[in-house]
């Protein structure tokens, strides 16, 4: 029998594992426990506004296991721990998520059943400024059914970024603008 059960807030094992996380420097995004008779698997999702790299998944790994072995009585069994950062795929579902999606294309679902490709621009707690069709638009999270990173093969136009209140240089990593791209053409 295979049960999957994410670990509520305010769980022992959410207890034991979310300081041990926020001491690494991280925010702990999801804990699932996955079961298949009496092993389990622990999945430790861990995401930060400068992003997560592999350096710090092994940290954050060593940290958590190190923990796990002090706290054994929680998980009844042998385990298997795994922790991963979050996916381009994680719907944006909280503030922080949209912060961190920030000049990133999304694709929206609205509660009134609308799609929307928008480019997202400054989070706040109750609402985010979108681009939608070269207009900023505020969209407030209550009227958001469904959000979700879009993977983009082409750097986002200049004007775009701008608009949002960005540089080229934040959109894509890249120190060039478009105008610096024409005069090396």
């Amino acid at each position: 029998m295979s049960t999957h059960r994410p670990a509520q807030q305010g769980s022992p094992l959410h207890g034991v594992l979310e300081p041990v996380v926020r001491a690494a420097g991280f925010e702990l995004d999801e804990l699932d426990v996955h079961t298949v008779g009496r092993r389990h698997t622990v999945r430790l999702v861990v995401d930060a506004d400068a992003g997560v790299g592999l350096d710090d998944i092994a940290r954050v790994s060593r940290a958590a296991s190190a923990e796990l072995e002090e706290h054994e009585d929680l998980i009844a069994g042998s385990y298997t721990l795994e922790v991963t950062s979050p996916g381009v795929d994680r719907p944006l579902t909280l503030p922080r998520h949209w912060r961190r999606a920030h000049l990133r294309q999304a694709l929206v679902r609205t509660a009134d059943g609308h799609s929307l490709t928008v480019r997202v621009g400054d989070a706040g707690e109750e609402s985010v400024t979108v681009l939608v069709d070269g207009a900023l638009r505020e969209l407030r999270y209550a009227d958001v059914a469904h959000a979700a990173v879009q993977v983009e093969f082409r750097k986002p136009p200049a004007a775009e970024i701008t608009k949002l209140g960005g540089t080229a240089h934040a959109a894509d990593g890249a120190d060039t603008t478009e105008d610096d791209e024409e005069d090396l053409a």
